[in-house]
């Protein structure tokens, strides 16, 4: 666990001078972009003697976009340990005879962020290896572990694209994350759209028209897609623009994920020679029943990557459900065993226990509001100061090169990899970004002039606001404290 700094870690305001008035290059930015700086909140602590550097609107309770998977990723890091994986199971209680399983075959669901179809296609090999061929009964698809096991019914899409993979909403079982991976590629003439995974009598097509426009470019005339069904069989349209001479690949999310999963399990299954004539449904299975196959997902240090550099929204929702589900006994062993169901809601729960570990580390809780932890919503806030506290615990803990190897670093990768590639803070700020619309973020960490390290914290809520201006105002931050050495 993160051990106590002997100082308390919550970075209280009357704890430190006042130093309110924001750097000029970051007040000239603003200024440009016609940003009112009553919509910054930011702060700079050096982590060698605690010296507050700036404090500006610091205590103010802001949207944080994706910057709200450190508070995700740092509590499930020490809640759940490096090694924690998500474990995916083939079960069956029934006999095995003459190459027959004589009952059903229970997929259930243990949040294994890499299940994808390569990976169901290789438990089903093993069943094949096993020696069985015919399932005499139906596949019973599990995602008990969580509640509700269905947390994508019933909800409003965020925004516009609700089919892309941004969006995806997860369940413990995430089955290729329902995506379906699409290759577009055109000539001069025409365009071809192929798909993976194959899914039993499932088929895409397209009514897009060619148009000159930069491949960079090739969603903005995206339409989303029509559904047709007929007799069993969907067929997938896509509509909209798509530029001439371009190759892109994308995933898109627009099948019911039952449905998707019956349709990938008998594609697979025929595949590899077997039979299987039942049904596919839901159900909540007793968990000791014979193991036949597992996967198992990378270990929670390497999958916080993914996190924080690349700001993947459904690892990040996956962990705070994992937050609420799962107890530690002994992070560092690996000790792990279900929680208490009071709360039933799993969300509930996390949020319980994401507050619990706050205040354990002297952390004021006041004014944060969790949502799904992604950053992905609209109603998710946390107050600057708040996460440069985490941030501080975060980096006197024994976890601490876990969480910097997982975040961006300034003009080389992830989401910070087009970013201050002709500033002192290239390759020596690491950075976690966010961004919604009329939101920008940044957190985490940077080397000033002296090689002292420095949590950075800055988020803009301003309507109307472009993207790119906020983005330059909060580099301009990051640059500023890369340059200090005071």
């Amino acid at each position: 666990m993160f051990h106590r700094a002997v100082m308390t870690a919550v970075l209280c305001l009357a704890a430190f001078a006042t130093h309110a008035e924001l750097p000029a290059p970051v007040a000239e930015k603003l200024a440009q972009a016609n940003i009112s700086q009553d919509g910054i909140g930011s702060i700079v602590v050096r982590l060698s003697d605690g010296a507050t550097l700036l404090s500006h609107n610091a205590d103010m309770s802001l949207q944080p976009a994706s910057t709200m998977k450190l508070v995700s990723t740092i509590i499930g890091l020490d809640t759940l340990g490096p090694m924690f994986r998500g474990r995916t199971l083939l079960q069956s209680d029934a006999q095995i005879r003459s190459g027959r399983l004589m009952g059903d075959l229970v997929l259930r669901g243990g949040a294994d962020v890499d299940l994808n179809w390569q990976a169901l296609q290789g438990m089903l090999q093993t069943l094949r290896d096993r020696g069985i061929k015919h399932i005499h009964g139906d596949l019973l698809i599990d995602r008990s572990l969580y509640q509700p096991a269905r947390l994508d019914l019933g909800v409003a899409p965020f925004d516009e694209g609700p089919e892309f993979r941004y969006n995806a909403i997860p369940d413990a079982l995430g089955l290729n994350l329902n995506l379906l991976q699409l290759e577009l590629s055109a000539d001069h003439k025409a365009l071809s759209v192929h798909m993976l995974p194959a899914l039993e009598r499932v088929s895409v097509t397209h009514d897009m028209t060619l148009i000159d426009a930069a491949c960079k470019d090739w969603d903005n005339g995206w339409l989303p897609p029509t559904i047709e069904r007929q007799r069993g069989t969907i067929r997938i349209v896509l509509h909209g623009t798509y530029p001439r001479g371009c190759t892109k690949a994308t995933e898109i999310n627009v099948l019911d994920r039952t449905d998707y999963a019956e349709r990938l399990f008998r594609a697979l299954w025929k595949q590899l020679g077997g039979s299987f004539k039942g049904q596919v449904r839901e159900a909540s299975t007793a968990a000791s029943m014979t193991i036949l196959a597992e996967h198992k997902s990378r270990a929670l240090a390497e999958v916080l990557r993914d996190i924080n550099k690349q700001s993947d929204n459904t690892y990040a929702r996956l962990l705070m459900l994992n937050i609420g589900t799962y107890a530690v006994d002994n992070a560092i062993a690996g000790n792990l065993s279900l929680r208490a169901a009071e709360p039933a809601n799993t969300l509930q729960r996390a949020e319980r226990e994401m507050r619990s570990w706050l205040r354990g580390h002297d952390i004021d809780d006041a004014g944060l509001v969790l949502d799904n932890g992604s950053g992905l919503s609209r109603s998710e806030r946390i107050k600057p100061v708040q996460m440069a506290a985490l941030l501080k615990v975060a980096q006197q803990g024994i976890w601490a090169p876990e969480v910097m190897a997982s975040l961006p670093l300034a003009g080389m990768d992830g989401t910070m990899r087009s970013r201050l590639k002709d500033s002192p803070a290239a390759g020596r700020a690491r950075i976690k970004t966010g961004g919604l619309n009329n939101v920008v973020a940044a957190a985490g960490y940077v080397l000033d002039a002296q090689g002292r390290l420095c949590i950075v914290v800055g988020m803009i809520n301003a309507s109307p606001m472009k993207g790119s201006e906020g983005r330059a105002a909060l580099d301009s931050l990051i640059d500023w404290v890369a340059r200090s050495g005071n």
